[in-house]
């Protein structure tokens, strides 16, 4: 079995796992035994960190059900691989190489050597940050319902937001808690770090120590550390004008709000669709320019390494390179003084053509199996169960059931990436030797 087909199938046995877990009548509020389209959905939504819901998960799963999202979302943030190497490594037992294969793929290192250290590191690196959240949320949570409810409500939206997924237990997610400014600090800050990716928290780390030790030498950043935070930056300042701008005249989502509520709530609106799911508006309610924003923002999605989705940043920047290249009539794309290889070029092509073209067929499909949707809504429900966002505008509950399957797929798609299935199913990649002659072609 190929590395590409274990990662997929791995992702598979858990959403499995877990729907049985969430049909069982201790998982309900009800006690009774769950629909298993719901189960099923709910459970590929955890593990692939999306946060569509198709039913309340405050009210209509138990506690265990809570719990078992949670865990879902935590196995999904952290990937399958990730988590299965830390049960490897807590039973004290070695890797073999098609282990440290499947380990470099997952974690997209360039060699194998170190992998145990690094996800030792990872496992470290999300409990500080989601340990940190908890402390964080629960002056916010424990003051309104006291300290045992508090605390799983604090302990469930600190993994949520650090893995991106987006569940809450709230019937109207955030919204009661959008001029909270620790309640938004806090899980806006778990979203950008929990989707930034680990390499470039170790980077910001070491960089903060040394300042702190005051030590001589010059810490030269990687390509993809300058990437990821100069692209989440400008797309979150990006966010906050386009959203400020155009629903400020919105009475049902920003236009009622003091100026400093306003300014929490663009905030938090540019950054939750970096693939996180949580809301303090209605966004069944916003202007169709701001859905449209947030169904551009959901689909380049975080960066690579973290716990979201996505077209990811990196594969924007490579793009957009590019076509800077091309205007510019270079024929090498350059980054930060880099020059950027012609396999990364073909690649973040192929992630482009690949996840349109999801989107563009599961959106078909569902226009088809509920013609009275809108075509809005059903785009914006499409990309973010594509980019694993879990933003809704309000139609997940309401839809067919051939609907819900789809989404489940695509949810699915987008979690192991649009590349990964594709190897997985059609087998690993080989170089071929056979050099044809070349030829031009008209373009644009």
């Amino acid at each position: 079995m190929t590395v590409a087909r274990t990662i997929c199938l791995g992702f598979i046995a858990v959403i499995t796992i877990g729907t049985v877990l969430l049909m069982m009548p201790f998982s309900t509020s009800a006690g009774t035994w769950d629909n298993p389209i719901v189960a099923l959905f709910t459970s590929t939504s955890a593990v692939c960190v999306t946060g569509l819901s198709v039913v309340d998960p405050g009210t209509y799963f138990s506690f265990w059900g809570q719990l078992f999202i949670a865990l879902l979302a935590q196995i999904g943030g952290l990937g399958y691989m990730t988590t299965t190497t830390f049960l490897i490594l807590l039973i004290g037992r070695k890797f073999d190489m098609r282990q440290k294969i499947a380990i470099q793929q997952a974690l997209d290192r360039p060699g194998m050597s170190g992998s145990t250290q690094v996800i030792r590191s990872i496992i470290a690196t999300t409990l500080i940050f989601e340990i940190t959240g908890v402390f964080l949320l629960l002056p916010a949570f424990v003051p309104d319902y006291g300290w045992s409810e508090g605390l799983w409500l604090a302990i469930f939206h600190s993994i949520n937001a650090w893995n991106n997924a987006g569940f809450s237990l709230f019937k109207d997610n955030l919204i009661g808690y959008q001029s909270s400014f620790l309640v938004v600090f806090t899980i806006t800050m778990l979203i950008i770090f929990g989707g930034i990716g680990y390499q470039v928290i170790m980077e910001m780390y070491i960089w903060l120590r040394d300042r702190i030790l005051k030590k001589t030498q010059i810490q030269i950043f990687t390509l993809d550390f300058k990437v990821a935070i100069s692209t989440t930056i400008i797309l979150l300042l990006i966010g906050i004008l386009a959203f400020f701008c155009i629903e400020i005249r919105n009475p049902e989502t920003f236009g009622s709000l003091n100026f400093r509520d306003q300014v929490l709530v663009a905030w938090f609106q540019s950054v939750t669709p970096r693939t996180a799911g949580f809301n303090t508006i209605d966004i069944g309610k916003m202007t169709t320019a701001g859905l449209f924003i947030t169904i551009a923002l959901m689909f380049i999605g975080a960066s690579p390494g973290g716990t979201g989705g996505g077209m990811k940043t990196t594969t924007l920047r490579v793009l957009t390179s590019c076509t800077k290249a091309i205007l510019q009539g270079k024929e090498e794309v350059l980054l930060y003084e880099r020059k950027i290889a012609i396999n990364l070029i073909l690649k973040a092509v192929g992630v482009l053509v690949g996840s349109v073209a999801t989107v563009i067929l599961a959106t078909i499909l569902i226009s088809l199996t509920d013609p009275t949707l809108d075509f809005i809504k059903i785009l914006f429900e499409v990309v973010s169960a594509f980019a694993t966002v879990g933003l809704s505008t309000g139609i997940t509950g309401t839809i067919s059931t051939a609907a819900k399957l789809i989404l489940i797929v695509t949810m699915y798609v987008g979690r192991v990436g649009v590349l990964l299935l594709m190897s997985a199913v059609l087998g690993d990649p080989r170089p071929t030797r056979i050099h044809y002659p070349e030829e031009n072609l008209l373009v644009g």
